[in-house]
């Protein structure tokens, strides 16, 4: 809750449509539980209502440009119903856009024609981490945060695994299992 609040405080400071970008990504990467590919490649086409398509995947590369491929495997490739404070950040997100000439919706949601890069994600993941006052976490622990937050509200592990997009059940339990102390003692 600090890490979002500062970055939206920083946003709304700043009053960049960069800066916007920084935190409508971290905000999905929270509430969907998303890898940071497959964040880059969102569009404004992906979204359908309350639900959100993760259909392809950006790998950045220092020569060549990006490479835009389907995302990790099979079950990657998923729809996730989206849950409602997201829904908000992302209609108040695309106004912004929507305000900039030659705006489609195949912009991507966060950096417009082109995804953010990985060294400027990270830049903005410090930055809000030390105005929050909070300890900066890597990118991808915001899908463990994702994770551990529908574990600790009773979704089943099929599901999250769904919406994580593992291949299967026992990569997620792997994982997550730690959260589960009390199972046994509720058996």
């Amino acid at each position: 809750t600090k890490f979002i609040s500062a970055a939206r405080e920083y946003a709304e400071k700043t009053c960049t449509i960069a800066a916007w970008d920084f935190y409508v990504f971290f905000a999905i990467a929270f509430y969907t539980g998303l890898r940071k590919g497959e964040i880059h490649a969102l569009k404004w086409s992906d979204i359908d209502g309350s639900y959100l398509g993760v259909k392809r995947s950006i790998t950045q590369k220092l020569k060549g440009g990006d490479v835009e491929t389907p995302p990790k495997n099979q079950s990657s490739i998923r729809t996730i119903q989206m849950p409602v404070p997201l829904i908000d950040v992302l209609n108040e997100h695309k106004n912004r856009y929507a305000a900039i000439d030659r705006f489609t919706d195949d912009f991507r949601i966060c950096g417009g024609t082109r995804p953010l890069r990985d060294t400027s994600v990270e830049n903005a993941n410090q930055k809000f981490a030390k105005l929050a006052g909070v300890k900066k976490i890597r990118i991808h622990d915001f899908r463990h945060s994702h994770a551990s937050v529908l574990v600790n509200n009773g979704i089943n592990i099929q599901e999250v695994a769904r919406r994580l997009g593992h291949s299967n059940i026992e990569i997620t339990w792997n994982t997550y299992s730690h959260l589960y102390p009390k199972e046994e003692e509720r058996a």
